[in-house]
Protein backbone atom coordinates (compact mmCIF):
# COMPACT_ATOMS: atom_id res chain seq x y z
CA UNK A 1 0.00 0.00 0.00
CA UNK A 2 1.49 3.55 -0.59
CA UNK A 3 1.51 5.78 1.93
CA UNK A 4 -0.81 9.06 1.20
CA UNK A 5 1.43 12.66 1.13
CA UNK A 6 1.42 14.88 3.75
CA UNK A 7 -0.05 17.73 1.72
CA UNK A 8 -2.93 15.57 1.36
CA UNK A 9 -2.94 14.25 4.35
CA UNK A 10 -2.79 17.46 5.45
CA UNK A 11 -5.56 18.72 3.37
CA UNK A 12 -7.96 16.27 4.51
CA UNK A 13 -7.57 16.82 8.47
CA UNK A 14 -7.60 20.30 7.67
CA UNK A 15 -11.13 19.43 6.14
CA UNK A 16 -12.55 16.86 8.96
CA UNK A 17 -11.39 19.66 11.51
CA UNK A 18 -13.51 21.99 9.88
CA UNK A 19 -16.37 19.98 9.72
CA UNK A 20 -15.34 18.20 12.88
CA UNK A 21 -15.50 21.78 14.84
CA UNK A 22 -18.64 22.06 13.82
CA UNK A 23 -20.58 18.62 14.29
CA UNK A 24 -17.97 16.34 15.60
CA UNK A 25 -19.83 13.06 14.63
CA UNK A 26 -17.79 10.47 13.13
CA UNK A 27 -14.33 12.63 13.75
CA UNK A 28 -12.30 9.68 15.23
CA UNK A 29 -12.91 7.06 12.66
CA UNK A 30 -12.28 10.30 10.07
CA UNK A 31 -9.12 10.90 11.42
CA UNK A 32 -8.08 7.54 12.31
CA UNK A 33 -8.59 6.61 8.60
CA UNK A 34 -6.31 9.68 7.25
CA UNK A 35 -3.65 9.73 9.40
CA UNK A 36 -3.13 5.50 8.77
CA UNK A 37 -3.55 6.29 4.68
CA UNK A 38 -0.74 8.61 5.32
CA UNK A 39 1.37 5.51 6.42
CA UNK A 40 1.29 5.79 10.41
CA UNK A 41 1.08 2.97 12.45
CA UNK A 42 -2.33 2.48 14.07
CA UNK A 43 -0.83 3.40 17.99
CA UNK A 44 1.06 6.49 16.42
CA UNK A 45 -2.30 7.42 14.34
CA UNK A 46 -4.59 6.38 17.61
CA UNK A 47 -1.83 9.47 19.24
CA UNK A 48 -1.59 12.05 16.72
CA UNK A 49 -5.74 12.16 16.10
CA UNK A 50 -6.31 12.46 19.83
CA UNK A 51 -3.71 15.82 19.86
CA UNK A 52 -5.34 16.45 16.40
CA UNK A 53 -8.76 16.25 18.06
CA UNK A 54 -7.85 18.39 21.15
CA UNK A 55 -6.57 21.26 19.09
CA UNK A 56 -9.86 20.74 17.12
CA UNK A 57 -12.16 20.71 19.78
CA UNK A 58 -10.35 24.01 21.75
CA UNK A 59 -10.43 25.79 18.67
CA UNK A 60 -14.52 25.12 18.46
CA UNK A 61 -14.64 26.09 22.53
CA UNK A 62 -12.50 29.31 21.95
CA UNK A 63 -15.09 30.14 18.98
CA UNK A 64 -18.35 28.75 21.08
CA UNK A 65 -17.42 30.67 24.45
CA UNK A 66 -19.12 33.78 23.25
CA UNK A 67 -21.85 32.49 22.27
CA UNK A 68 -24.98 33.13 24.10
CA UNK A 69 -26.52 30.08 23.39
CA UNK A 70 -24.50 27.56 25.34
CA UNK A 71 -25.51 25.58 28.16
CA UNK A 72 -22.45 25.69 29.94
CA UNK A 73 -23.59 22.77 32.96
CA UNK A 74 -23.97 20.42 30.68
CA UNK A 75 -21.04 21.54 28.35
CA UNK A 76 -18.47 21.36 31.00
CA UNK A 77 -19.77 17.65 32.11
CA UNK A 78 -19.17 16.56 28.82
CA UNK A 79 -15.97 18.29 28.35
CA UNK A 80 -14.62 16.95 31.51
CA UNK A 81 -15.89 13.05 30.49
CA UNK A 82 -14.43 13.52 27.22
CA UNK A 83 -11.41 14.11 28.89
CA UNK A 84 -11.21 11.63 31.38
CA UNK A 85 -12.08 9.26 28.46
CA UNK A 86 -9.54 10.79 26.31
CA UNK A 87 -6.72 9.78 28.75
CA UNK A 88 -8.33 6.43 29.41
CA UNK A 89 -7.98 5.68 25.53
CA UNK A 90 -4.24 6.87 25.32
CA UNK A 91 -3.31 5.10 28.37
CA UNK A 92 -4.62 1.49 27.59
CA UNK A 93 -3.58 1.59 23.86
CA UNK A 94 -0.09 0.32 25.67
CA UNK A 95 -1.58 -3.07 26.12
CA UNK A 96 -3.71 -3.58 22.96
CA UNK A 97 -1.50 -4.77 19.87
CA UNK A 98 -2.16 -3.39 15.77
CA UNK A 99 -5.02 -6.23 14.70
CA UNK A 100 -7.21 -6.06 18.15
CA UNK A 101 -7.16 -2.40 17.97
CA UNK A 102 -8.32 -2.39 14.05
CA UNK A 103 -11.09 -4.63 14.50
CA UNK A 104 -12.43 -3.20 17.76
CA UNK A 105 -12.34 0.43 15.67
CA UNK A 106 -14.23 -1.62 12.63
CA UNK A 107 -16.91 -3.21 14.97
CA UNK A 108 -17.79 -0.04 16.54
CA UNK A 109 -17.99 2.34 13.31
CA UNK A 110 -20.30 -0.95 12.19
CA UNK A 111 -22.55 -1.04 14.97
CA UNK A 112 -22.59 2.74 15.16
CA UNK A 113 -23.79 2.75 11.59
CA UNK A 114 -26.37 0.13 12.13
CA UNK A 115 -27.77 1.90 15.68
CA UNK A 116 -27.84 5.65 14.24
CA UNK A 117 -29.81 3.90 10.53
CA UNK A 118 -32.09 2.33 12.67
CA UNK A 119 -32.82 5.32 15.27
CA UNK A 120 -35.94 6.57 14.63
CA UNK A 121 -35.95 10.20 16.95
CA UNK A 122 -39.31 10.54 18.44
Amino acid sequence: MVAMGPIAAGSIQFLIAIYGGYFGGGISLLMLATLTAAGLQVHAAEATKNVLAGVMNASAVAVFAFSHDVSWLPALVLGGAGIVGGLLGAWSLRWVNDRTLRIGIVTLGIALTVGLFLYTPS
